[in-house]
């Protein structure tokens, strides 16, 4: 029985960048809009991201009206949102993944798209803030 190629490969790899609108560079929300559209069908808000200042980015997250469709959920789901933050603030979204016991898909400054266990988020700097998925129930992955 051949093993089928996870539709996440072809994104490993694309670059970082904080114009990055897709599909060639994203920053971390740009990417998850990516994600979220093209295999799952869902339509998600574009949040500008304010420049360098850590602060408002912080509440730009915080408070945007796209949180407000977002439940979070003890256990993930392939699709759902990962909020990640590196000191006391979230500053960070991405993908999770339910593959090689899961982990989350996301787009750095430096790297790019990568794909982490949860076990190595902290050795890059990154802890998980809460996992959270939209509407009322578990992300269809869309049939092309």
């Amino acid at each position: 029985m051949s093993r089928q190629r996870h539709w996440a490969v072809d994104l490993i790899g694309r670059p970082w960048s904080a114009i990055g609108e897709g599909p060639d560079s994203f920053n971390c929300w740009t990417f998850v809009r990516f994600v979220q559209k093209k295999i799952f069908g869902r339509d998600l808000s574009i949040i500008p991201v304010p420049g360098d200042n850590l602060l408002q980015v912080v509440r730009t997250f915080r408070d945007h009206p796209e949180r407000k469709g977002l439940s979070e959920v003890a256990a993930p789901d392939e699709g759902d949102c990962v909020l990640l933050r590196q000191a006391r603030y979230p500053v960070h979204v991405g993908v999770w993944l339910e593959v090689d016991g899961g982990g989350v898909l996301h787009c750095t400054e430096g790297p790019g798209v990568v794909f982490q266990p949860l076990s190595v988020l902290p050795v890059h700097g990154w802890q998980v803030e809460g996992f959270y998925r939209f509407g009322d129930g578990r992300f269809r992955e869309r049939q092309s």
